[in-house]
C-alpha cells in the first residue's frame, strides 16, 4: 500500500516482562487487518549468537523458524498473531552483530580503520533492521528492542534507533515506549514517576517517544494521562493504557479501544480504516466460552517455567477454541514419575503429552509415563524427545529389549533404538548445528496422521540431533508400532503410531511451532478431540 517502508520501534522501561512482544504483535495485527503488509523483528541484547545454546530456565523455549533459525520465543507470538512466517532476519542478537562486524574486519573490509561501536556496530544494527524493509515484502516493519532503556547492553541499539529516525526522515519512523504505571496500595494511587524517569532516560539517549503505552492494573484517569502527556512530551491521545488482560488474545481489542493503531498510522502519515478482526474475535469468543473441558498432562522436566513450553501451551489454546473445549494443562515433572506412582499421577487425565527436551534428567519418568498411558488407552502425543521415549518404552516392554535406549542417554547401549543422526557425527560445535527448520515428510495412507492432515506430504519444523534407528523399524512394526511418516530423501522416521491404541502418536518434529490463531495445528486439534472422546467414554 505504501512506496516507502515505515518503521516502528518498541522500547521498554522501568522493568522487564511488561509485554513488549504482545503489544508489538497486537499492533501488527490491527495494522494487518487494515490491509498493511506487516512484520515484526526482535533485537536481543545478549551476546549469544542465538538462544539455541541457552537453558530453557534462562530463556524459555527456543523457537524455530521455517528457514531453520533458532530464535527468541517472541517470534512465536508474532507468527501466532499474524499467521505470517518469520525468518533468520526477524531475530538479531548482539552476538550476531559483533560476529558479523568481526568477520568483516578479518576479511579486511575496514582496512586501516579503527573498528568502533559507533559507527561500525550501529551501522550493522541499522543494516539488519532495514533488511526486511528493503525486501519489498512489507509496508511496515515493527522492531522490538529487548531489555529496558538504560541497560548497558541496550545502548548500541538505542543509538542505532536514534540515527535511523534521522536517516529515515519525518513520518517514516516512530518510537513506542512501553512503561509501567504502578499502583501503590499504601498510598491508594497510581504513580507516574517511574514512567517520567524512563522517558527522561530515553531522551538522554537522544530519542523522544512518540507514543507511551502504560502497563497498569487500574484504569488511568484523564488527569493522570494529561500529566503524563505534559511531563513526557507526547500528545494526550498518544498516552495509551495497557491494562492487565485475562488472556494475551484480548490485547488487540484493548489496543483498538485505546486507538493505538490510529495514533500510529497518523504519525506515519498513513491512512487509517476500521480493522476487520471478525475472524480473530470469533476465535477469542470460542476460547472464552467453551462448551466442555479436558485435562491434559504435560510431562516434561522444565515444567516450573511455563515459558519453556510456550508454543505447546498456545497450540492447546488454538486447538481448544477450534473444538470449543477448555484445555486445562496439568504440568507434571518427569523426575517425580515412576512405575509405582504413575497411576496416581496419570489415571484422571484425558490425554498426555510428553514434551521435548535434552539430556538424561527425568528420562525414566517419561518412559514410565508412556508405558502407563499406552497400557491404559489414554490418548498420547509425543513430541521430539517424547516420540523417542515412546520408541524406547515399546522396545523395552513389548519387544523385550530391556536395555533399549538412546545413545544420548547411554552411549554404550547394546540396543540403540534412538541414535545420533549420521549427519551429526562429525559435528563438534553446539550452536546452530542441529537438524533445524522445515523438512518434508510423506504420510502413510490409511494412517491416523493421514486422516488428520488430509494430505500425502507435509512440511514440519525440526530441532534435534538424535533419530529413530531404522535398523529396528521392521522389528517394531511386526510388534504393532508403525512408522507412518518418513522423510522422502533420508528415510528418517518422522512419525510412529500404535494402530491398536485409540490415539497414540509420536512425532520427531515440533508441530507446536506452526500453530496460529488463524490455523490451529491439525495434530493438536485432533489430540484435543481424542481427549474429549476419551473423557466422554
Amino acid at each position: 500500500m505504501t512506496s516507502t517502508t515505515k518503521y516502528i520501534f518498541v522500547t521498554g522501561g522501568v522493568t522487564s516482562s511488561l509485554g513488549k512482544g504482545i503489544i508489538a504483535a497486537s499492533l501488527a495485527k490491527l495494522l494487518q487487518a487494515q490491509g498493511y503488509r506487516v512484520t515484526i523483528q526482535k533485537l536481543d541484547p545478549y551476546i549469544n549468537v542465538d538462544p539455541g545454546t541457552l537453558n530453557p530456565y534462562e530463556h524459555g523455549e527456543c523457537y524455530v523458524t521455517e528457514d531453520g533459525a533458532e530464535t527468541d520465543l517472541d517470534l512465536g507470538h508474532y507468527e501466532r498473531f499474524l499467521n505470517v512466517p518469520t525468518s533468520q532476519a526477524n531475530n538479531v542478537t548482539t552476538g550476531r552483530i559483533y560476529q558479523s562486524v568481526i568477520q568483516k574486519e578479518r576479511r579486511g573490509e575496514f582496512l586501516g580503520k579503527t573498528v568502533q561501536v559507533v559507527p561500525h556496530i550501529t551501522d550493522e544494527i541499522k543494516h539488519r533492521v532495514q533488511l526486511l524493509g528493503k525486501s519489498g515484502d512489507f509496508d511496515i516493519v515493527i522492531t522490538e528492542i529487548g531489555g529496558t532503556v538504560g541497560d548497558i547492553e541496550s545502548l548500541p541499539y538505542i543509538e542505532a534507533v536514534r540515527q535511523l529516525r534521522w536517516d529515515l526522515g519525518e513520518n517514516n519512523g516512530i518510537v513506542i515506549h512501553l512503561t509501567l504505571v504502578p499502583f501503590l496500595s499504601a498510598a491508594g494511587e497510581l504513580k507516574t514517576k517511574p514512567t517520567q524517569h524512563s522517558v527522561k532516560t530515553l531522551m538522554e539517549s537522544g530519542i523522544q517517544a512518540d507514543v507511551l503505552v502504560c502497563r497498569t492494573e487500574h484504569n488511568l484517569p484523564k488527569d493522570l494521562r494529561k500529566k503524563l502527556a505534559l511531563f513526557c512530551n507526547v500528545h494526550e491521545e498518544a498516552v495509551i493504557q495497557s491494562i492487565d488482560a485475562s488472556t494475551i488474545y484480548d490485547v488487540p481489542n484493548l489496543m483498538l479501544e485505546q486507538g493505538l493503531d490510529k495514533v500510529v498510522l497518523k504519525k506515519l502519515a498513513l491512512k487509517s480504516v476500521t480493522p476487520d478482526i471478525t475472524r480473530w474475535n470469533k476465535f477469542v469468543n470460542r476460547h472464552k466460552n467453551p462448551k466442555s473441558e479436558v485435562t491434559i498432562g504435560l510431562i516434561g522436566k522444565y515444567v516450573e517455567l511455563q515459558d519453556s513450553y510456550k508454543s505447546i501451551l498456545e497450540a492447546f489454546i488454538h486447538a481448544g477454541a477450534e473444538n470449543e473445549v477448555k484445555v486445562k494443562i496439568e504440568s507434571i515433572h518427569s523426575e517425580y514419575i515412576n512405575n509405582d506412582n504413575a497411576e496416581l499421577k496419570l489415571k484422571h487425565l484425558d490425554g498426555v503429552l510428553v514434551a521435548p527436551g535434552f539430556g538424561e534428567r527425568g528420562i525414566e519418568g517419561k518412559i514410565d509415563a508412556v508405558k502407563y498411558v499406552r497400557e491404559h488407552n489414554i490418548p498420547f502425543l509425543g513430541i521430539c524427545l517424547g516420540m523417542q521415549m515412546a520408541v524406547i518404552e515399546y522396545s523395552r516392554n513389548v519387544l523385550g529389549l530391556k536395555n533399549a535406549n538412546s545413545t544420548e542417554m547411554d552411549a554404550n547401549t547394546s540396543n540403540p533404538v534412538i541414535d545420533l543422526m549420521e549427519s551429526q557425527k562429525a559435528v563438534t560445535d553446539k550452536g546452530g548445528t542441529m537438524r533445524l527448520g522445515a523438512w518434508a515428510c510423506e504420510l502413510k495412507k490409511e494412517s491416523t496422521v493421514h486422516s488428520i492432515y488430509k494430505t500425502d506430504t507435509i512440511k514440519e519444523r525440526h530441532r534435534h540431533r538424535y533419530e529413530f534407528n531404522s535398523n529396528y523399524k521392521e522389528q517394531l512394526e511386526n510388534e504393532g508400532m508403525v512408522a507412518t511418516g518418513l522423510n522422502p530423501d533420508t528415510g528418517l522416521v518422522e512419525i510412529v503410531e500404535i494402530p491398536s491404541h485409540p490415539w497414540f502418536i509420536g512425532v520427531q518434529y515440533h508441530p507446536e511451532y506452526k500453530s496460529t490463531v488463524a490455523n490451529p495445528h491439525p495434530l493438536f486439534v485432533a489430540f484435543v478431540k481424542a481427549a474429549l472422546n476419551h473423557k466422554k467414554n
